[in-house]
């Protein structure tokens, strides 16, 4: 569940920098200067990155979470053909 949670966020924070949601946005509206940085391409690209890295961290965890399970499986089928088995 928390990868699932780590990929969404990572392609949202990718992907709505550069959409024209992100031009509209009520904070742009309220405080002038603030929009002023956050249309600049720099403040785009920095949250990008941080998408990047959530998409990066769910991915590890994925990775992570299949490794363990396989590893889980083999050990429950080695304890399964007994201490004395040839396996």
């Amino acid at each position: 569940m928390f990868a699932a949670l780590l990929l969404e966020a990572g392609l949202l924070l990718i992907l709505v920098p550069w959409s024209a949601f992100w031009d509209r946005n009520y904070f742009f509206d309220a405080v002038p200067a603030l929009a002023e940085i956050l249309k600049s391409n720099y403040s785009r690209g920095a949250v990008s990155g941080l998408g990047v890295v959530n998409l990066l961290a769910g991915l590890g965890e994925l990775a992570d979470a299949f490794t363990r399970r396989r590893s889980h499986d083999s050990f429950v089928e080695d304890s399964a053909a007994g201490p004395l088995s040839d396996h």
